[in-house]
């Protein structure tokens, strides 16, 4: 005899039980499950639960439901992996026909059949020389993952336990909101996102992790010119101020804020206390990561924001999406749905103030470079001639466009240019201008007391042999990539410790360059090699230790000597307890985990999640966990996109 898990219905009043006659594979409330199916005394009182009952132990093998799981998911490895549906469609004649010719007489031999037909019919369908490895592993390891857990349903637990069934039911969707606080050169707004997380099911994602499958805009608020103090120092109360009326005007409080980012971006990103508004907003308007962007980050936010990305996924092209700003325009090249490369050039509409009366109130360094090249000397209060104004804005657009099309050749250009020059190997098939002075390209009229309509002028009376397309979100498209676009979420197989603080935030990857057939030795080694090549201190400086080519462990005798490994390699964290952060590209993030407090001496204050694409020189923050720690929402800021 053993002790099992059954479902029944319990009688609060009487005791009564009874078990239930309707189909467990379908929903109450279903046409299959009508409340006919419920027991009709007691109906008042009666409570779905799980008692447990004894019965005969006896070893219970579905084999006609383990071919067909092995069938259908060798059908799905081969219209994924290979991209050849027909694939499937004949390994399921001949391996089927195989079984057919066994004549097993019971169950446990007819298990066997099933692993020993496994090879013949996948040599049949791939020719003597086809690679049968993989296939042959996912299909033995199905078998043998039904049968394990045959087994367990043998083993007798421990002591009684009791299911809630609203405690264990699994999640499925989440809603997170979301939002994006833009501080530009010119201008600053924020937008309020609503982000719909559903969680990934198949057979060949084991940890189900969530995506996000949905992204819709709530609420876009008032474009305010960014309010500053001086030229070199932003008014941070002002901005806040500003923030708490639209959180007010949004209907939401900094409770309701999941995740998101600030960014300060442009000219506004080099004024002495940037770093400090962003501290301060995203420690008072919500739980979520931020980030300071850099030019190439900023590039990635407008393009993904502007909407070319989804276009160039939708019109499966090329897109080279350019937000010119306040003080900087952010290039971006956009193919197929990725971002392949970015640049940054210091040409904007604030880079040069002026009023309607052309009185200068505000200059700044890219301006005063072009001035001396061009030989007029201004400075704030003088009255500009306009031929000057245009004599600037020329060069600014010729500058621009050099860099749209090419690489940086004249000297204004190079001194401009804030990053590397743009991967033009690529084909363009559309350009698409967003940002602040793409309003004027697409029709705004107006002056906003800055020179953004003369340099709009320039680029819309260029003739580019590429045709140019209006992108869905103009002057607001990087405060829509900060709040719709700079999450990602990590696998929900984490583990971490309870007491962390988050979020956490910029977080230098480390990438180490472990192997799978690497002993522990030489994993030791490979961490601290991380750290030497970035000048980072092992045990003083936080890093993400990131392992991108370790696949999911399922040998006993080395996960243990693996996380050894790691113990071995960060001493100085582990005797002082500091933050140990461990992720990986693969589903392995909880057994490292668990593996990890039960086999060393590192027990609290390390997390460790999974999921993730990182590249070396990405920086990352990572937000309060989402539903109970399931998954975390993690910004990952790349400094270049090549």
């Amino acid at each position: 005899m053993k002790t099992v898990s059954e479902l029944f219905f319990v009688c609060d009043n009487c005791n009564h039980k009874e078990k239930p006659s309707f189909d467990l594979s379908k929903k109450i409330g279903d046409d299959e499950a009508t409340q006919a199916d419920f027991p009709s005394h007691c109906s008042n009182t009666m409570r779905i639960t799980i008692l447990e009952v004894e019965i005969e132990e006896k070893l219970s093998i579905n084999t006609e439901n383990t071919q067909w799981s092995v069938i259908e998911i060798l059908k799905i490895y081969f219209q994924k992996a290979i991209d050849d549906p027909s694939l499937g469609e004949k390994f399921e004649t001949v391996y089927s026909a195989l079984m057919d010719e066994s004549e097993d007489t019971n169950d446990l031999l007819r298990l066997q059949s099933l692993k020993n037909n496994l090879k013949p019919a996948l040599k049949t369908i791939l020719g003597a020389e086809g690679d049968i490895i993989t296939p042959l592993t996912l299909g033995t390891g199905t078998i043998n993952n039904l049968l394990n857990a045959a087994k367990s349903r043998i083993t007798k637990p421990s002591k009684p336990k009791f299911f809630n069934f609203d405690a264990d039911r699994r999640i499925e969707n989440m809603d997170v909101l979301s939002v994006g606080v833009d501080i530009g050169s010119s201008t600053s707004h924020l937008v309020f996102s609503n982000l719909k997380l559903q969680r990934e099911t198949g057979f060949l994602n084991m940890s189900n992790r969530f995506n996000i499958i949905k992204r819709e805009i709530l609420y876009e608020g008032t474009i305010i010119d960014t309010p500053l103090i001086d030229s070199k120092t932003i008014d941070i109360e002002a901005v806040v101020a500003f923030c708490n009326e639209e959180y007010k005007k949004a209907g939401y409080d900094s409770g309701d804020v999941i995740t998101g980012a600030v960014i300060v971006t442009g000219e506004t990103a080099k004024k002495s206390n940037a770093i400090e508004i962003v501290e301060r907003l995203s420690s008072e308007t919500g739980k979520f990561v931020s980030a300071t962007a850099g030019p190439n980050y900023e590039s990635m936010l407008a393009a993904m924001g502007s909407g070319a990305t989804a276009l160039s996924q939708e019109r499966q092209n090329t897109i080279l999406s350019v937000d010119v700003g306040g003080g900087t325009s952010n290039l971006a090249i956009s193919s197929h749905g990725q971002i392949l490369s970015t640049s940054c050039i210091n040409v904007g509409g604030r880079l040069l103030g002026i009023d309607e009366e052309f009185t200068i109130w505000r200059i700044e360094d890219p301006t005063r470079i072009i001035m001396n090249d061009l030989g007029i000397d201004y400075k704030v209060g003088d009255t500009i001639l306009e031929k000057d104004v245009k004599n600037i804005c020329k060069s600014y657009t010729d500058s621009l466009i050099e860099v749209m099309l090419g690489v940086a050749e004249s000297s204004i250009a190079k001194t401009l240019m804030m990053t590397e020059d743009l991967d033009i190997s690529v084909k363009i098939d559309e350009i698409m201008f967003c940002g602040g002075v793409s309003e004027y390209i697409y029709g705004e009229v107006g002056a906003y007391n800055d020179i953004g309509r003369y340099i709009a002028k320039g680029l819309k009376e260029h003739v580019f042999s590429i045709p140019v397309v209006e992108p869905r979100n103009k002057i607001r498209a990087t405060v829509i990539g900060a709040g719709s676009y700079s999450l990602a979420v990590s696998g929900s197989t984490c583990f971490y410790d309870e007491t962390i603080q988050f979020p956490l935030e910029n977080v230098p990857i480390l990438k180490v360059q472990a192997r799978k057939d690497d002993d522990p030795e030489k994993i030791t080694k490979k961490i601290q090699q991380a750290y030497q090549k970035f000048d980072m201190k092992e045990g003083e400086d936080l890093v993400g230790l990131y392992f991108d080519d370790i696949p999911i462990i399922h040998r006993d005798q080395y996960l243990p000597a693996f996380v050894k490994a790691i113990e071995t390699a960060l001493p100085k964290s582990t005797s002082d307890k500091q933050l140990v952060l461990l992720l990986f590209r693969f589903d392995m993030g909880g057994m490292v985990g668990r593996t990890l407090k039960k086999e060393t001496s590192i027990k609290d204050n390390f997390m460790s999640l999974d999921e993730l694409q990182l590249e070396e020189g990405d920086y990352i923050d990572i937000g309060a966990p989402l539903h109970e720690g399931h998954s975390f929402p993690v910004t990952v800021k790349s400094l270049a996109f090549k």
